[in-house]
Parts: structure tokens; C-alpha cells; sequence
């Protein structure tokens, strides 16, 4: 849920912070007096477009922060899964929006604005205008009843993905290996003669390194028997050498150390280095002696390394890519000299693809015809609580196989009447502004327990309703509040009296300058915001009293 919201120097706002509750939020105040700015800052945190217009008058920048608390272990797997940091079950949005560019931050860690929109997917379901609108698209409204059908639809249609990707990759190969005879014997030429090259070299896997390493030695031979002799001779036992110093210093040490125990250990050690060096000298003599440039040799080796390079400039980098390049090459002769037979097997693949992922096509449609009679039937009781006393409401399900594609080959439509003797249409057709609120408040409400989304946001989803419409939107508001935190802005009366935990945002002028700020209502400041909303400027006894019963009916509702 989001705990708190924390906005500084933002249009109006100098400095605000709020402390979110449970179940159902709501914001009122007067028109003009900043509630889209509250909504917008929210946004804003969570990845929205940032103007510089927005930085307060005379500031830096702007500041919006958000505390998500998370407990939910789908949320907190999602939340790993884009690697962003969780800090004891919170995650904290931080946005700094500056004159030439803004910084996001999730919990110290700067990230991507995208970042950020994909984390406000998992935490947060924002609902506008915008919003109800997107209703209106026929591709909004599979998403929601494939929602609603859960996992076993999923299932399917991760299966169906998998099969669509491979059936058109499939039809992707077989349109592009459509070529005249021509074009087929000197592709199939060419490749003969890549194959045969690579063949005829006779390679070994690891030798192009093995022979760069032979080279570079034979190359650098004389180089190497100098520095061999010189670090022979330094550390042998003539001419000063550090063998001959070494047996020196040993001779001096044993004359002396049956005197002293302490150089008994010292002369010990000196005979191992002895020891060591004499392994040494023998080792690197073998070695010296053992080098003998042969030119014939290198010649070969010589030889030999430019094939390779020769071979691996036209067809890889190392002799495994030269290998992988010729098998290749393999396929590509054995295509082209049974090229009808070859066409044959990828036409058979090609329909062998397309059945499977049509059998699934049908299983899915299956399903979402099922779900669609159920959700149409809990919408209908839905929107019958909101006040849709007649209202029909059916979703369709037309599959087509033109239409076959990687969700299936379904198209899902929405119909709505409103009036009774009218006939069903699509939503977009029939339902007006305030009807379309309601019908989004329906689906969620109906898809409560299947959305992991804790916390949900109306933004004037009073739109175009009033009086016994508005209490029956309240009352599946309270609904909806028992298991999602909700966070509302409204201007009647009849939903903010439902408020679990109820917000004024108010606009002041301090020093000459507009000022918009927000704080938590008591109950009986509560009751008097109410009587504002239902009398205007003049708050009446009876108004207060109309607010008072309001509080009580609405705290009755929600105790069922």
C-alpha cells in the first residue's frame, strides 16, 4: 500500500507530505484549489513526463517522494525480478525534477524513468478519464477478460506463443528460400567449394593457438637463447655466478654454526636454496641445450598459420567458428540437390506448426468464451449495483484463423444497453462519460480478487453521476476499500462520506503568494467538509445535519 506522499516545491505546493490509511482515501476541495496537482504529483513519481514549468517559482527544483509498504510475495518476486532494491518491505520513489532534466531513484539507487513506469505497474493502478476511455479498445478488453480467466488461460497461451514464434519463423524460411535454378546451382557451387577448402585444410580444433604459440617461440628464438644463457650464467656456479656465491656463503656458515644453534637453522635454509638453485641450473641447461632453430620447420609452421588465418578471415574467427561454417555449408549442398524434397519437409513443418497452434487457438477461445459468460453475468449484478437497474450486458467472443496471432485468434467486444427495449452495442457506441466510470469501477470491483495491485486511485470517478447513482458508486467503493487501499478525489458528498480516512486540499495565499496544502479531516471536520459539498459557502444546521446522517448511513453500510 502506499503509506505516504511527501511533495516540495512543486506549482502550488511549498511543502506537503501525507500520511495515507487503509481502505478508502478521499480528497476533496473546492475547484481551483490544487486536487489535480496532488493526483499529478503522484504520476510524476512514478515516471510521468516532467515540465519545468511544474518547479515552484523561485526554486531549484521539485521534489516528489512515495512509500510503498510491500508485503505481498507476487509484488515483492516482480519487484526482484526488474533487480530494484527493497528496503524492510518499503520501496521509496524518489523524483528530483531540475531546470534541464530530472534524477529517479528507488531507495537510494538511481534508475530509468522506464524503470520506474515498470515498477508503478506492479505497486499502483491509477483510473482517470484516460483511463475509462482505454474501455473503449477492443485490445483493453481481451487483456481484462484474459485477466479474468487467470492462470489457466495463461498457461495456454504461453504454450501458443511458443508454437507462433516457431510456425513464423518457419513461414519466414520457407518465403525466403523460394529461388529459380539458377540462383540454386551457383549458391549450391559456391558452397561445394567453401566445404571442400575447409576439408582440405585437414583442421584440428585449438591448433590455429597451438601454432601461434610455436610461431611466436621459433620467431623469437635467438631472443630467447640470449636471455636463457645470461639467466644461466648469472645463476651458475662459475665467473661469480649466484650458485658459486651461494656455496660460498654455505662454506662460511657451516664453519661457524656448531657454535650457535640459531645458524644451524640459517645453514639449513642455505642448503635448500643451494638445493634449489642446482634444480634450477640443470633444468634451464636441458632447456638451453634443447633449442635449435630449424628453418625448415619454421617455414612450415609459417605456412601452415597463414592457412589458417586465410580460412579464418572468410569463414570465423577460431577453427570451432570454421567448423560451425562448414556445417553450414553442408546443409545449404544438401538442400539445393534435393531442393523439391527440401521444400516438401519445411511446407509439412510449416502446416504441422500452424495445426498446433491453431488446436491451441480453440482451447483458448474455449476458455475465454467460458470466462466471458461468467464475468458478463457478474458484471450484469455489478452494474446493477451501480445503479444500472435494466442494463444488458454481454461480452462477445469471435474467433477467426486469418486473425491467428500469438494471444490467439480471438477478438473480445464489450456490449452494453443501458435502456431497456434497446438493443446491445459496443461499449464505445453506448455508454456516455459517467456510465463508462461506472462500468470500470464494476470491473474492478468483479476482478478485486484476482488484481495483486493493492493500491488503486480514482481520479473523479464521480464524473456525470449524482444522487442515488452516487451513493450506490459509494457503496462499491466501501466494498472495493475492504480488501485495496483506495485513494479518490471527488466533489460529492455521498462518496466522501465513505472515506475511511478523509483529506482536505485547500488554497491559501501567505506573503502575496498561492499556496496549496493538504491535511487529514477529523470526524467531526469531516462532517462539516460534507455539509460544504451538499450547501456551498454557507454551512447550514441542516446541511451539518444532512452531513451527520450521511457519515452514519455510510458507517452502517460498511459494516456488512
Amino acid at each position: 500500500m502506499l503509506e505516504s506522499l511527501h511533495v516540495k516545491n512543486l506549482a502550488l505546493i511549498d511543502e506537503a507530505e501525507v500520511l495515507f490509511g487503509k481502505g478508502l482515501n478521499i480528497l476533496t476541495g473546492e475547484t481551483g484549489a490544487g486536487k489535480s496537482i496532488i493526483i499529478g504529483s503522484i504520476n510524476l513519481a512514478l515516471g510521468a513526463k516532467a515540465d519545468r514549468e511544474l518547479i515552484r517559482t523561485g526554486a531549484e527544483y521539485a521534489l516528489v517522494e512515495l512509500v510503498f509498504f510491500v508485503e505481498d510475495p507476487v509484488q515483492k518476486k516482480a519487484i526482484e525480478a526488474l533487480e530494484l532494491p527493497l528496503e524492510e518491505n518499503r520501496v521509496i520513489l524518489q523524483r528530483r525534477i531540475l531546470e534541464n532534466r530530472s534524477v529517479c531513484k528507488v531507495c537510494g539507487e538511481t534508475v530509468t524513468a522506464r524503470q520506474l513506469k515498470q515498477l508503478a505497474e506492479i505497486l499502483i493502478d491509477i483510473h482517470g478519464q484516460h483511463e475509462h476511455q482505454s474501455l473503449l479498445k477492443t485490445g483493453r478488453q481481451m487483456e481484462i477478460l484474459d485477466t479474468y480467466a487467470g492462470g489457466a488461460l495463461a498457461e495456454k497461451k504461453a504454450a501458443l506463443r511458443e508454437i507462433y514464434l516457431q510456425y513464423r519463423e518457419a513461414v519466414r524460411e520457407l518465403s525466403e528460400n523460394e529461388t529459380d535454378e539458377e540462383t540454386r546451382r551457383k549458391e549450391c557451387a559456391l558452397a561445394e567449394f567453401e566445404c571442400a577448402e575447409i576439408e582440405e585444410a585437414s583442421l584440428a580444433a585449438g591448433e590455429d593457438e597451438e601454432l601461434e604459440k610455436t610461431y611466436q617461440k621459433m620467431n623469437n628464438a635467438r631472443k630467447i637463447e640470449e636471455a636463457a644463457a645470461c639467466a644461466h650464467a648469472l645463476c651458475g656456479y662459475e665467473n661469480d655466478g649466484a650458485g658459486s656465491l651461494i656455496g660460498r656463503a654455505l662454506r662460511e656458515i657451516r664453519s661457524v654454526s656448531a657454535y650457535d644453534e640459531t645458524l644451524q637453522e640459517y645453514e639449513r635454509q642455505l642448503l635448500d636454496i643451494d638445493s634449489l638453485l642446482n634444480d634450477y641450473n640443470r633444468g634451464m641447461a636441458a632447456y638451453i641445450a634443447g633449442l635449435a632453430f630449424d628453418g625448415a620447420v619454421f617455414e612450415r609452421t609459417e605456412a601452415r598459420l597463414n592457412l589458417l588465418n586465410h580460412l579464418k578471415a572468410k569463414y570465423g574467427s577460431s577453427v570451432e567458428e570454421i567448423f560451425a561454417y562448414q556445417a553450414k555449408t553442408r546443409e545449404t549442398i544438401e538442400k539445393y540437390r534435393d531442393y523439391d524434397a527440401y521444400r516438401e519437409k519445411l511446407a509439412a513443418k510449416v502446416e504441422e506448426l500452424r495445426e498446433k497452434a491453431l488446436l491451441l487457438c480453440r482451447e483458448i477461445s474455449g476458455i475465454r468464451n467460458e470466462n466471458a459468460r461468467e464475468l458478463a453475468e457478474q458484471m450484469r449484478q455489478a452494474l446493477l449495483d451501480l445503479n444500472f437497474e435494466r442494463a444488458a450486458f454481454e461480452i462477445r467472443v469471435e474467433g477467426s484463423e486469418e486473425n491467428m496471432g500469438e494471444n490467439g485468434y480471438d477478438q473480445v467486444c464489450f456490449m452494453l444497453s443501458t435502456n431497456p427495449g434497446e438493443p446491445l452495442r459496443e461499449l464505445a457506441l453506448t455508454a456516455s462519460g459517467g456510465e463508462l466510470s461506472r462500468v470500470m469501477l464494476a470491473l474492478k470491483t468483479v476482478l478485486a480478487d484476482k488484481d495483486e495491485i493493492e493500491t488503486l486511485i480514482f481520479d473523479e470517478i464521480d464524473t456525470g453521476i449524482s444522487g442515488r447513482t452516487a451513493w450506490k458508486v459509494s457503496e462499491k467503493m466501501g466494498i472495493l476499500g475492504k480488501d485495496h487501499q483506495l485513494i479518490c478525489i471527488t466533489h460529492l458528498p455521498q462518496i466522501a462520506a465513505m472515506a475511511d480516512t478523509h483529506f482536505v486540499i485547500e488554497k491559501q495565499v501567505a506573503e502575496g503568494r498561492s499556496l496549496t496544502g493538504i491535511r487529514e479531516l477529523s470526524r467531526d471536520e469531516s462532517v462539516k467538509e460534507l455539509a460544504r459539498m451538499l450547501g456551498g459557502d454557507q454551512i447550514t444546521e441542516a446541511a451539518c445535519q444532512n452531513a451527520e446522517e450521511m457519515k452514519a448511513l455510510a458507517g452502517k453500510t460498511k459494516q456488512y
